[in-house]
């Protein structure tokens, strides 16, 4: 579904990313992992259009998407839950939801996946009239996934779903990706709690200082001594 051959960028004279290769296979849940500085939002919001590559290649679907604009990736079927969520603070929560579906035109699939985002996320139906400055920090997340869900992405991309939430809500989060994936979502996860990560992905990436160091099945890479040492506090 995804390719990324020997992607570099560069912010100025500083190299973020050199020759990051990975491959993302449909109905997956790929995690990147790595320290902070690593580079792992960088890959994400170069997916994305964000962020210029400065060499290298990305495929979806076999389509070269290296050097096309954000708005055309997200119509291509790539969604994008971003660090720190980003939702729209001013705007309600159906407001933000139906920014999520701009890009669509089926009325009636989009009342449906109104419907499908407040089943998977009832607080937000509890809600959907309130300006999302006045959710928590959790609800905010859960309102950042929703709007992604409603693009009906092929490929969803998530960056650090769990930063600066409680333990008991982290484990809620990464149920629902759970959940999200085996519906049919493919999920790309950029997480700094490794340990939550690995353990709910099929393979994983360890990026170190804009490389690649490691790849492999999620559950090896879990029980590798270097990772464990590195990533997981052992």
């Amino acid at each position: 579904m995804l390719t990324i051959r020997n992607l570099s960028v560069n912010y100025g004279a500083i190299r973020a990313l050199t020759g990051v290769s990975l491959q993302v296979q449909r109905r997956e849940i790929i995690a990147l992992i790595g320290a902070n500085g690593a580079g792992k939002t960088t890959v994400l919001n170069t997916i994305s259009g964000i962020v210029p590559a400065t060499g290298g290649t990305i495929i979806f679907e076999d389509r070269d998407i290296t050097r096309i604009p954000p708005h055309k990736i997200a119509a291509a079927g790539i969604a994008h839950v971003p660090e720190g969520r980003k939702v729209f603070p001013r705007m309600t929560v159906i407001e933000n939801l139906e920014m999520g579906a701009y890009i669509r035109r089926d009325k009636e699939g989009i009342k449906a996946s109104f419907q499908e985002v407040f089943q998977r996320f009832p607080r937000l139906s509890e809600r959907k009239n309130q300006p999302a400055a006045t959710l928590s920090g959790g609800e905010q997340q859960m309102l950042a996934m929703g709007r992604a869900l409603m693009a009906k992405p092929q490929l969803v991309l998530m960056d650090e779903p769990s930063m600066g939430l409680a333990p008991l809500l982290v484990e809620t989060i990464f149920e629902i990706i759970k959940e999200i994936n085996q519906s049919g979502t493919t999920i790309l996860l950029v997480e700094q709690n490794a340990h939550m990560a690995l353990s709910i992905a099929h393979r994983a990436y360890v990026l170190e200082i804009g490389e690649i160091v490691l790849n492999g099945n999620a559950a090896e890479l879990a029980d590798n001594p270097e990772v464990r040492k590195a990533y997981l506090g052992e």
